[in-house]
């Protein structure tokens, strides 16, 4: 008669990175391997409407470049139809600086001069960005690092933000495959927290805490440049990030090189988790320095890429306690993901 294994006993972990504490708390849920996504993505396939297909350009916002430059694109950077910051704002000598902050009664106020870009990662609808190949995929990297570029001769802009949501559950408002850069005139609460674990982190042990995380437990896959692990403090199930193997704080340190590298571990990893968790709806964020960061910084920042399938949702307590309960301990995720076996 077959036995039920032993379930792990609670337990709390904070991350060294995020400087957030986790609950993991298995007995709530199912076993690890059971957890589906309940409302799988199916992306709708009518492109005749969508402005992001190929022939419908005119559709769009403005575009600010596309890749190549022709007719037959494969990529195109536009600005978002809807932002939620202003590039039209005027400015004393067409810059915004800190002296445009003010301090009310109420709060610091800073005008919302901004960036709010979409990158639209292919000309065909019925195409995902896990369907292309890791030399397009890493195009669409570089398109990421060229628009930082750009933005960082604007002063007044202190972040960038890439992120991509994929489903309607996970704040996509357009099926058709692309992802978005929101470039803010703040450095926000989240990084610098970030930052500041990663600091003492590095204070108390003289090392960088990403250089670390290496363990074969949490381990994925890894590649030349970079590895994937489920983080020991995931917030969520089955939570990944994508981290340089070497050392670097900027994402736009990036070459070609590196890029496709990442592209086909970002497919793989992609590709893992719609198979084993049923297509589900997801977010993925890459956390990188801020365009200002002092050389003092530069030791114990090191950039990655954040992906986080919507399997639960957040309820009053994770709102009120920023503590989040997560059912699966991160070995176990990453045990189930690393032997899984994918078609490429």
């Amino acid at each position: 008669m077959a036995t039920t294994p032993p379930t792990r006993s609670p337990e709390l972990r904070k991350d060294p990175v995020t400087n957030r504490w986790v609950i993991f708390s298995p007995a709530r849920a199912k076993r690890p391997s059971d957890f589906k996504s309940k409302s799988p993505e199916n992306p709708n396939n009518n492109s005749s409407s969508c402005p992001f297909c190929i022939g419908n350009e005119h559709q769009c916002a403005p575009e600010i470049f596309r890749v190549p430059p022709d007719p037959n694109w494969k990529l195109r950077v536009i600005e978002n139809l809807y932002p939620a910051l202003s590039r039209k704002l005027d400015h004393p000598n067409g810059q915004n600086d800190d002296s445009s902050s003010e301090l009310s009664g109420l709060g610091w106020v800073v005008a919302g001069f901004g960036f709010h870009d979409v990158v639209i990662e292919t000309p065909v609808h019925s195409v995902q960005l896990s369907d292309l190949d890791p030399s397009e995929i890493g195009d669409v990297l570089i398109a990421y690092k060229r628009r930082i570029e750009q933005i960082k001769q604007f002063d007044t802009i202190k972040y960038i933000q890439v992120f991509k949501n994929h489903g309607a559950s996970a704040g996509a408002s357009m099926s058709h495959s692309h992802s978005q850069m929101l470039s803010l005139p703040i450095v926000p609460p989240s990084v610098s927290t970030r930052l500041n674990s990663m600091k003492e982190h590095f204070n108390q042990t003289g090392k960088c805490s990403l250089c670390q995380v290496q363990s074969k437990d949490l381990l994925i896959n890894e590649t030349s440049h970079f590895f994937s692990i489920a983080p020991y403090a995931s917030s969520f199930p089955f939570e990944i990030w994508i981290i340089p193997r070497d050392h670097s704080s900027h994402f736009d340190e990036l070459d070609n090189k590196k890029a496709v590298d990442l592209g086909g571990l970002l497919k793989l990893i992609l590709k893992k988790m719609a198979l084993q968790l049923n297509n589900p709806p997801f977010n993925f964020m890459i956390h990188t320095s801020p365009i200002q960061v002092t050389d003092s910084e530069l030791p114990y920042s090191h950039w990655f890429l954040q992906i986080i399938p919507q399997l639960t949702g957040v309820g009053g307590f994770e709102l009120g306690s920023g503590c989040y309960i997560n059912p699966v301990f991160p070995d176990d995720a990453a045990k189930i993901l690393r032997e899984l076996n994918v078609p490429i």
